[in-house]
């Protein structure tokens, strides 16, 4: 059953178009994630699809008697209402129920009390308060009387997602929804997703996260969807795969149209009859091969100031706010070529501690001391602090004008725009038109371009395309300084840091020697040994003697013929499946022929596993 059906979708801004003629599906059961580079049109086409907008082009419905709950970038919602006030702002049938339950309850309204019972049991409503409870406690949500406008842009959002999540729609899109999430947080968000019948269609750059939950993918590129069934993991295979082809055919392409190119040199001007044909085909050629190019590569590479032998020294740092302890009595001492990676839940202090290293705010008790020749370069969440009528190069230019290059060069902070992606035309357009990942990727060449020999990093993976996040580690890992960064973002913290300062609460931080993987190993491992000792009751082992183990019997002739057959017929399979799976991958195909592909790629697999285990059975008495 298809929940959701999209024909030649386009958006217009007028100068350009954003998408054009995107025909895709999501099929009920589906989970769905969509990806792409910062200002593709992700989220623009999130909220055609949400019906926030409308398209300039094409036919987009959702199938009538389903729910849908939407979490976009930006949640609209009333500043002057409180938390529990937006989280039951739409009217659901079992919350209603349960109101009127506890209300004739408390006015002995015996009559109210069994029609409402009567109610809640039809609608399976009896666990919903726990459900309700266990997903405002997961997402940190607690003060239910607070009102919106009081609370900071990530705690907005959590409210958000826990009135979409609560209200349990068969078809859920989400926008970012890691995004302000503790990393806590997200693995509890990536189980509950992953383990339940919700459909799903999201927009996320967490690599983990796609890897876990989705089972589709789809690529918006040059306004063209590429599709994937598979994870994250396949879908990094067939890219490759697909970019190998591309770039043969696209040589192809510009050999041929070299060799149209001194045909039509060749022909007399005046001569009005000289194939048309070719003429159109020509012109055709030049323009796929001029829209067709390499994809662009994100190029970090800057000069770093020189670092001496003493860094900076953290000596019995602590902080409070109010009654709250923020860090007690820290202390560290930075190394050469340290890549130290911090985490946390959501306002334990990880900020705080960047603000007292970086000198922006004061510790209680303790000092910081930083050594001569150290630089810092510190990326804030805050983000990029810009007048809305000024242009991209004009905030560059604040900072320098010209930029020297990890290679010795020098270059114009125009040309060095143009290497993050940047071109002209970008350049000399307002900061405001900017989507909010290209005004992220300004951001982070802003501090990039001081050159600093201490990076500081809060938070530098939100709104960052998967294309830039590559990038930006390929060139974090050749950094020849210090990184201290702040990251919900588990694939990036596992790839750039080899120490972890933890917030445990009560301002303690544990000092872990090894990426945040090996920490979550360690702090499971340290659960498990913790039980241990608490229970410490004497374990009894019972031994049983081993049984005399049965001669092995052969196949039998009938099952010999079996087992010969099923090899013959899981070839097939297999090479069906790989069939099946290209089509899905490469064609631009109307929704109903994706619809009966998918249908009898699910089938395929369903019957090659049958066959494998059968295969396995026979296997082990031959």
């Amino acid at each position: 059953m298809n929940y959701l059906s999209a024909e030649n979708l386009g958006r217009n801004l007028g100068e350009r178009w954003l998408f054009k003629n995107l025909s895709f599906g999501v099929l009920q059961g589906e989970k769905v994630a969509l990806i792409g580079t910062n200002g593709c049109g992700k989220s623009s086409l999130m909220d055609v699809i949400a019906g926030l907008i409308p398209a300039d082009e094409g036919v987009m419905s959702i199938r009538k008697e389903i729910k849908v709950g939407y979490l976009n970038q930006n949640p609209n919602f009333s500043k002057t209402s409180t938390v529990l006030e937006t989280i039951f702002a739409s009217k659901n049938p079992i919350a209603e129920a349960i109101k009127n339950y506890e209300y004739a309850v408390e006015h002995n309204d015996y009559e109210g009390i069994s029609k409402y019972t009567e109610l809640i049991t039809e609608l399976d409503g009896w666990d919903y308060e726990s459900k309700v409870k266990q997903i405002l406690g997961k997402l940190d949500v607690h003060d239910m009387d607070k009102l919106m406008g009081e609370l900071s842009g990530g705690q907005q959002k959590r409210v958000t997602l826990a009135k979409v999540l609560i209200e349990e729609p068969d078809f859920l899109i989400l926008d970012e929804p890691t995004n302000h999430l503790d990393l806590d947080t997200i693995e509890w968000l990536e189980n509950h997703l992953s383990s339940s019948n919700t459909t799903l269609f999201l927009v996320t750059h967490d690599r983990y996260f796609l890897d876990k939950v989705c089972n589709r993918i789809m690529e918006l590129v040059d306004s063209k969807m590429h599709r994937y069934v598979g994870n994250y993991a396949y879908f990094l295979e067939k890219k490759a795969e697909r970019a190998e082809i591309e770039a043969v055919t696209l040589e192809k392409d510009k050999s041929l149209l070299k060799k149209e190119l001194e045909w039509m040199r060749r022909q007399p001007k005046a001569r009005t009859h000289k194939a048309t044909y070719r003429e159109n085909a020509f012109y055709e050629l030049k323009e796929k091969t001029s829209g067709k190019r390499n994809e662009d590569k994100l190029e970090l590479s800057v000069k770093s100031e020189r670092i001496g032998n003493k860094i900076i020294e953290i000596q019995h740092v602590s902080k409070s706010f109010k009654d709250k302890v923020i860090v007690k009595e820290f202390s560290y001492t930075f190394k050469k070529g340290d890549r130290i990676g911090i985490v946390g839940k959501n306002g334990m202090g990880k900020s705080t501690l960047l603000g007292m290293i970086n000198g922006e705010i004061k510790p209680d008790q303790g000092k910081v001391i930083k050594g001569e020749t150290i630089k810092i370069g510190y990326y804030k969440q805050d983000g990029l602090v810009y007048d809305p009528e000024q242009k991209v190069i004009e905030n560059v230019r604040e900072v320098a004008e010209f930029i020297k290059l990890g290679d010795g060069r020098e270059i114009s902070a125009s040309a060095f725009l143009t290497l993050f992606l940047f071109p002209p035309a970008t350049q000399y357009a307002q900061i405001s038109k900017l989507s909010g990942g290209e005004r992220r990727r300004l951001q982070l060449l802003k501090v990039l371009i001081e050159n600093p020999n201490f990076l500081i990093l809060d938070e530098p993976t939100n709104d960052l395309d998967i294309a830039t996040l590559n990038v930006l580690e390929e060139f974090l890992m050749g950094y020849g300084g210090c990184l201290l960064v702040v990251s919900h973002d588990r694939y990036f913290l596992d790839r750039i840091v080899d120490h972890t300062f933890a917030f445990e609460g009560d301002g303690l931080i544990k000092d872990f020697p090894g990426n945040y993987t090996d920490y979550r190993i360690w702090q499971e491992e340290n659960a498990k040994q913790q039980k241990k000792g608490k229970d410490n009751k004497p374990v009894t082992v019972e031994i049983t003697p081993a049984k005399e183990t049965a001669p092995k019997r052969k196949l039998s002739f009938k099952e010999k013929t079996e087992f010969d057959t099923l090899e013959k017929e899981i070839s097939v399979l297999e090479n069906l499946k790989i069939e099946l799976t290209e089509k899905l991958s490469s064609s631009n195909l109307p929704f109903d022929e994706i619809a009966d592909i998918s249908k009898k790629l699910e089938d395929t697999v369903n019957d090659l596993e049958e066959k494998e285990l059968r295969w396995l059975e026979l296997s082990e008495l031959g």
